[in-house]
């Protein structure tokens, strides 16, 4: 038996999409790790994994986020002979 249960963190009043359960709740029932959050409203939680796919795709096509290919031989060693 822990002497010291872990709490999650969060109040009342802030809403979290729970990874878990799939579902809207407010306040922390759920440990940090399972959830998105926390948003300014219910609809706001509602929409979170939307949200995450949005934000993913932003991501994923960003050309800052894309190194260029790098030059020289495959094998690594700059093109130098043996």
């Amino acid at each position: 038996m822990a002497l010291f249960k872990k709490r999650t963190v969060g109040k009342p009043g802030e809403w979290y999409y729970c990874l878990e359960h799939q579902k809207v709740e407010e306040g922390p029932d759920c440990p940090g790790k399972d959830r998105f959050g926390p948003y300014a409203s219910r609809t706001e939680a509602e929409h979170a994994m939307q949200t995450a796919r949005e934000r993913n795709l932003e991501w994923e096509n960003d050309p800052k986020w894309h190194d260029a290919p790098a030059t020289g031989s495959a094998d690594g060693d700059g093109g130098r002979d043996g």
